[in-house]
C-alpha cells in the first residue's frame, strides 16, 4: 500500500484525481446504480498517463538512465510515454501501425515523441520497435509492466475510496494494466467487489485466454476499439485476470458504438471505443446487475471527430 500511495502522490503532482459520478440517466437505463470513473479527463484523455508517469519516474531515477525510450501503441499508451518522457527530459520514439488514428498520431507527436508508422497492427509495430530498441541501445517500454500497473492502479484507489461500496466494476481489457491495477487495489483494501473484464468479440485473445487459463494468441484484432485490439496477451496479465477477475464479457462492435452514443446522450461525455466497452458490458448484463451498485471505467475519450460523427449518426465504424 505504501508504494501505491507514493505512486498516487507522484501522479497527483501532475494531475488532480479524476471524478467519479453516479449518473441518474444511466441508472434508469441499466436498472442499477452506475458510477462512471472519468479517466477521459486526464492530461492525455486516457488512464494510461498514470502508468507512464510512474514508469518514467522509476527509469529516470535508475543507476543508468537510457539515452532514449521506444515503445509501440495504438494510441493511449504511446501518448502516456510521450507525455511522461517529455516531463522527464528523455527522448521518445513511438511506433504505431499503418493506418493508425490520425488524431492519436498527432497527439503523440505534439507531446514531443518521434512517431514511426510500421506494420499492419499493434503487434507487428511492437515487434519492430523491440528490434530497433536492441539495435540502437534504446529502452523498450512494454505495454504491460509492474510499474505501469502501479501507476494505473491509482485510478482504482481513487474510485474505490470515493464511491459507495461497489458490488461490481466493469473495465475494458487490452494488454491488461487497467484491470490488473483494479484487482490489486480491490485486494489491498479488502473489498469483495467483483471485477469484470470486457473484451471485443473481434479481438478475442484476452477472452479466450481467460477461458483457457493461459495466454491464447489470436490471428486478428480487427476492432475499432483500439485499446482492446491485441493479438498476443501478456502471460502475467492473464495470470492476474484468472486469479482475480469474476468473469470476462465479450461485446460486439455494434454494442460498443451504441454505448458511445449512450454516454453522449446520458452524460454528455465523449468516449472512445475502448472507453465505452465497459458500459456495453454492463448493459449486456443489466438483468444480472439489477438493483446493484456498479461502476464502469470510462478509460479514455480519444476519438477523431470524423469517426465520432459517424458513431453519433448511428453507424458502427470499421476497424482502423
Amino acid at each position: 500500500m505504501a508504494a501505491l500511495e507514493r505512486a498516487a502522490a507522484l501522479v497527483h503532482a501532475v494531475m488532480p484525481p479524476t471524478a467519479q459520478y453516479p449518473w441518474p440517466k444511466l441508472r434508469q437505463r441499466a436498472g442499477c446504480t452506475v458510477w462512471v470513473k472519468h479517466e477521459n479527463h486526464t492530461p492525455t484523455g486516457a488512464f494510461k498517463v498514470r502508468g507512464g508517469l510512474v514508469y518514467l519516474d522509476r527509469l529516470r531515477r535508475s543507476e543508468q538512465p537510457p539515452p532514449g525510450v521506444i515503445s509501440a501503441t495504438r494510441g493511449n499508451h504511446g501518448q502516456s510515454i510521450a507525455f511522461a518522457a517529455a516531463r522527464a527530459g528523455v527522448a521518445a520514439t513511438i511506433y504505431v501501425p499503418l493506418g493508425n488514428s490520425p488524431d492519436q498520431n498527432s497527439a503523440i507527436a505534439a507531446a514531443g515523441a518521434h512517431l514511426v508508422e510500421y506494420g499492419h497492427d499493434f503487434d507487428e509495430a511492437k515487434h519492430e520497435a523491440f528490434r530497433v530498441a536492441a539495435a540502437q541501445g534504446l529502452h523498450f517500454v512494454p505495454s504491460f509492466h509492474p510499474h505501469l500497473v502501479l501507476g494505473v492502479a491509482t485510478y482504482a484507489l481513487e474510485l474505490l475510496r470515493a464511491a459507495e461500496p461497489l458490488d461490481a466494476v466493469y473495465v475494458g481489457v487490452g494488454m491488461g494494466s487497467g484491470i490488473c491495477g483494479l484487482i490489486a487495489v480491490r485486494d489491498l483494501l479488502g473489498l469483495r467487489t467483483e471485477i469484470i473484464g470486457v473484451g471485443a468479440a473481434k479481438a478475442p485473445a484476452t477472452v479466450q485466454s481467460f477461458a483457457a487459463g493461459k495466454p491464447v494468441p489470436s490471428t486478428s484484432a480487427r476492432t475499432f476499439a483500439d485499446g482492446l485490439a491485441t493479438r498476443e496477451p501478456h502471460p502475467d496479465a492473464i495470470a492476474v485476470l484468472c486469479q482475480g477477475a469474476a468473469r470476462m464479457v465479450q461485446v460486439e462492435e455494434e454494442e460498443i458504438a451504441e454505448a458511445m452514443r449512450i454516454y453522449f446522450d446520458d452524460t454528455h461525455q465523449i468516449a472512445e471505443g475502448a472507453g465505452a466497452a465497459p458500459l456495453a458490458g454492463l448493459l449486456k448484463e443489466r438483468g444480472r446487475m439489477a438493483g446493484k451498485r456498479v461502476a464502469v471505467i470510462l478509460s479514455g475519450g480519444n476519438i477523431e471527430r470524423a469517426r465520432f460523427h459517424q458513431v453519433l449518426g448511428g453507424a458502427t465504424p470499421a476497424a482502423g
